[in-house]
């Protein structure tokens, strides 16, 4: 292994212990507020922390404009709509996030959120023209039996918890693509920073809606949330930099490691089987992708 892919896998182990850590204090602030008003205060700490590198870009897309052909303009308020879109979607998912963060165990949150690359390549075939492959199809079977494996309706009451995460993944998948055409133009951290500050001004009638004065701890927590879903998201850009997805993907993995391991010893969760089996055959139908799609010609793709 050399020593960009070895630097790579740390990134990514960085992730997990990032995200694995985001969904603990989410779950630790528990239901002292609504799930739309402790996803606002995340968003918004995040923008307020990335100011520096998307107020360049609103001057840009808002303020110079003069001098400029129509067309130019026009390219302008289209990139600022499509900032504006992927706030909005992106938003939703977070609330319903959030909420299933509060009402199931964090290893079961993390398990079913291993279905978003799914969504993806369902998603990049449906918009960006690339081939749905048989093995895709097979893959993306195997995710599907993973999740069921994971809730087990007919076996288990389904919650709404669950529900809520397995609503959550699709649209996160397609926030995840609109990043993906923006990431041609835009760098990392203008596309997270523009998305906190879209994903806050989006929640603002939903938020005043249920607004409950919240305690400082919390907020400080949230803000804490904020710096290290920050960090794992700019810490996963790196891996993908360095690293082929083949090997990056089974490291992602770890994290529902780490949720079990909080799960179990901070809040009391159970050790569930069926998580762990599940999560694993969502991995792998992921990581199946990956490793075909990178030995695949590039004429073929």
């Amino acid at each position: 292994m050399n020593s960009n892919i070895f630097i790579g896998v740390l990134w990514m182990v960085l992730t997990t212990i990032c995200f694995s850590a985001t969904l603990t204090v989410v779950r630790y602030i528990g239901t002292d507020m609504p799930a739309t008003q402790a996803a606002f205060i995340r968003y918004l700490s995040g923008a307020i922390m990335l100011a520096p590198f998307w107020l360049p870009v609103m001057r840009r897309l808002l303020i110079d404009t003069k001098n400029q052909t129509s067309d130019a303009v026009k390219t302008k308020r289209k990139s600022l709509r499509f900032f504006i879109l992927r706030g909005a979607i992106h938003s939703i998912a977070v609330i319903l996030w959030f909420y299933a963060t509060i009402h199931i165990p964090i290893a079961e949150v993390t398990a079913i959120g291993y279905s978003i690359p799914l969504y993806v390549t369902i998603g990049a075939a449906l918009f960006f023209g690339e081939r749905l492959k048989p093995y895709h199809l097979i893959a993306l079977g195997i995710g599907f039996i993973g999740a069921m494996v994971i809730i087990r309706p007919g076996f288990q009451q389904v919650s709404l918890g669950q529900l809520a995460q397995l609503l959550a993944s699709p649209i996160f998948a397609a926030s995840y693509l609109m990043a993906k055409r923006l990431s041609f133009k835009e760098s990392s951290l203008v596309i997270v920073g523009m998305l906190s500050l879209f994903v806050s001004m989006a929640q603002i009638p939903m938020v005043l809606v249920v607004w409950q004065t919240p305690e400082l701890f919390d907020v400080i927590c949230l803000g804490l949330v904020a710096i290290l879903a920050t960090t794992g998201h700019y810490a996963m850009t790196q891996s993908f930099r360095l690293t082929p997805m083949t090997i990056s993907q089974p490291v992602t993995y770890l994290q529902l490691v780490w949720a079990s391991i909080m799960g179990i010893y901070l809040f009391g969760d159970r050790f569930d089987i069926f998580v762990i089996l599940g999560g694993a055959m969502i991995t792998l139908s992921a990581t199946v992708i990956a490793y075909l799609d990178t030995r695949a010609p590039k004429d073929a793709i």
